[in-house]
């Protein structure tokens, strides 16, 4: 006998306890909207630049939570790029970041298009455009098969693993998507944050692909809060609580996949770790606001495009201290022209030299210090 849900007889009939998460959801709901009026009030400029900081987030994280590391300039050029924003000095982005970009803008952006089978091959073919994930060949934009064996979830040394979840045979797989896929565009009315939380969970028990599933269930995650918010800016990212709580979020997936259809619990997780991304949402916001103040005090400052992308880069949180050698690197000038442009910046105000430490002068802005 199977000990997960989808050998249940009444699989997939999720239930769960309304009255018992009726408080969440109506926290979740009031937060929102309350952000979306926010938003509102916002400058177009404001809320691009919002937008644009939250799917960078949430795509790093989002690829984080599977072990893969992005790099954060190739995502947010690629975003940008599609959004038609932050212009100045992008750098080019590999294949990979391509993939997973288009994924989720397509998830989000294109919220009102119908989830079909051949969209998710689209998006799997994306995020694996070599059609290997690391050194591994995998089964590319198509339904996993057991070629391989059964698809599990295993941590754990070799020769000492431990199995947390094992998913449905792949000859189950084109049945079970059908019915999925007719849900996801057709199923029983309630409430959209809900159905984002079954849909999460749904796709991942179905787990249909050989790799790339958590990514592609949170992106549908979002494409549904999307349809429900009636708007294609994210202004807040599942993706980066999820991974903040990640022990909590595999805990709590195992625990419903071992039980039975009652999904309240997972709901309950899922509406609590939802309130708590856009609850976060008051930092991004902050960042950008602080960003804006500082440009409207520096206006007189007349600066060239390399000056223009390393002082972003030091407003969006430059990791490390700034030197002239990495102005060179990133700015992709001589160290001449590095030393050249801090020497203006200097002249401007915008930037000071840090106290004397190390090696190398480094900067920071003035008003970060």
């Amino acid at each position: 006998m199977s000990k997960y849900i989808y050998d249940l007889p009444d699989w997939p009939r999720f239930r769960w306890d309304a009255a018992a998460l009726n408080e969440q959801l109506a926290e979740v709901r009031h937060r929102q909207g309350w952000l979306l009026g926010r938003m509102e009030g916002l400058g177009f400029s404001l809320r691009a630049e919002t937008v644009l900081n939250t799917l960078t987030q949430d795509i790093l994280d989002s690829s984080e939570i599977e072990g893969e590391i992005l790099d954060a300039a190739q995502v947010r050029s690629s975003v940008a790029r599609r959004l038609g924003l932050d212009t100045v000095a992008l750098v080019p982005a590999d294949r990979s970041v391509e993939g997973v970009v288009e994924m989720m803008l397509d998830a989000t952006q294109n919220y009102s298009a119908p989830l079909t089978a051949e969209r998710l091959f689209g998006w799997h073919a994306g995020l694996f455009p070599t059609g290997y994930s690391g050194l591994r060949k995998i089964k590319v934009a198509a339904w996993r098969d057991d070629a391989k064996g059964p698809m599990q979830v295993v941590s754990g040394a070799i020769g000492k693993e431990h199995v947390h979840y094992e998913a449905p045979v792949a000859s189950r797989l084109k049945d079970e998507m059908r019915r999925f896929l007719d849900w996801f565009e057709n199923g029983d009315a309630f409430d959209g944050v809900l159905r984002a939380g079954i849909a999460h969970l749904w796709f991942v028990t179905l787990h249909p692909f050989e790799d790339g599933n958590g990514r592609i269930a949170r992106a549908l995650a979002d494409m549904i809060l999307s349809r429900i918010e009636k708007t294609s800016q994210r202004f807040y990212s599942f993706s980066s609580q999820i991974r903040k709580e990640r022990n909590e979020y595999y805990g709590i997936l195992e625990q419903t996949q071992k039980g039975d259809l009652d999904v309240t619990d997972w709901l309950f997780w899922f509406l609590s770790c939802l309130g708590r991304a856009i609850h976060k949402t008051d930092s991004v916001l902050e960042a950008v606001l602080q960003k804006a103040r500082f440009w409207e005090q520096k206006a007189a400052a007349s600066l060239n495009s390399r000056q223009k992308l390393m002082v972003n880069k030091l407003l969006d949180g430059f990791e490390g201290k700034l030197t002239s050698s990495k102005w060179a690197k990133i700015a992709r000038c001589s160290q001449d022209t590095a030393l050249r442009d801090i020497r203006e910046l200097l002249e401007f105000g915008l930037l000071a030299k840090d106290a004397a430490g190390g090696r190398s002068t480094s900067y920071s802005l003035t008003s970060s210090k």
